[in-house]
This record gives C-alpha cells, sequence and structure tokens, in this order.
C-alpha cells in the first residue's frame, strides 16, 4: 500500500476489474440444487473409485462399497433430475409469460375463416360426412 501511495496509483486501480457477465446468475433455487447436485455426483465418482480399488486390491471393504456406490449412483441421478426439474418450474413461475394456446387458436380460426371464404366463392358444399353427422341426434348417424 506504501508503494501504491507513493506512486499515486492507491486510488486509481483496484484489485481486479469488474467485467459485466456474459450470462445471467441461475435463480437461487435452481443454483442451490445444482450445487447440491455437483456435490452429490462427486461424493459418488470418488465413492466409485474407491470401490474400484478396494475391488482391485481384494479387500473387504469392495463389496460393501460397490453396494454404496449403486445407491450412490441412483441417489446422484436424481439430483441431477431435481436440478432440471427445479429450473423447468422456475422458468414456469417466473420466465417469460408465452401465451402460445391462444396464439395457435387465433390462426386456425383465421384458417378456419378463409377456407369457408373460399369455399363459399367456389360455391362447393361440405362434404358429405359432415352432413350426415349433422342430421342425426346426439351425435348419432342415422340411415335414411
Amino acid at each position: 500500500m506504501g508503494s501504491d501511495v507513493a506512486m499515486g496509483t492507491a486510488e486509481r486501480n483496484g484489485l481486479w476489474i469488474d467485467e459485466p457477465a456474459r450470462r445471467r446468475r441461475m435463480p437461487d433455487p435452481v443454483r442451490t440444487s445444482a450445487v447440491r447436485a455437483v456435490l452429490i455426483v462427486a461424493l459418488t465418482l470418488i465413492q466409485s473409485m474407491i470401490a474400484v480399488l478396494c475391488t482391485l486390491t481384494d479387500s473387504w471393504l469392495a463389496f460393501p462399497m460397490v453396494l454404496s456406490s449403486v445407491g450412490s449412483t441412483v441417489v446422484a441421478t436424481w439430483g441431477v433430475l431435481d436440478v432440471w426439474v427445479t429450473r423447468q418450474v422456475w422458468n414456469q413461475r417466473h420466465g417469460v409469460i408465452s401465451v402460445p394456446a391462444s396464439t395457435a387458436r387465433q390462426l386456425r380460426k383465421e384458417r378456419r375463416q378463409a377456407r369457408r371464404a373460399a369455399r363459399s366463392r367456389r360455391g362447393v358444399a361440405r362434404p358429405d360426412s359432415v352432413n350426415i353427422r349433422r342430421r342425426g341426434r346426439a351425435g348419432q348417424l342415422t340411415h335414411s
């Protein structure tokens, strides 16, 4: 600090320069589950490696380690799926609000209206199957 004061660079340069992040920070619940999953997967890999080494040395600890490694693999899979589910839930609750169903419905409605207008201009009647369905009561077909 003394040399910085003597050179006049104490206030000009800090210890580091802040750079803007390239990606946005993950939401807290997603980050928490991701950290948990990374820790579980790391411990599972260490445990599996110990099981392999115990098996190679014919140690009595090999069999219990292999069994616990299988269980840890199941738990690690659950941890990774938890990250995925948490992320999906977060995006659904707090993400971009989109209404694709209503947009698609509007497009279908416009296409239907365009087909009806084209049919009425051409003078084409509806197909017979539609007319048969419409004649019956309560959705039943008639044979008359």
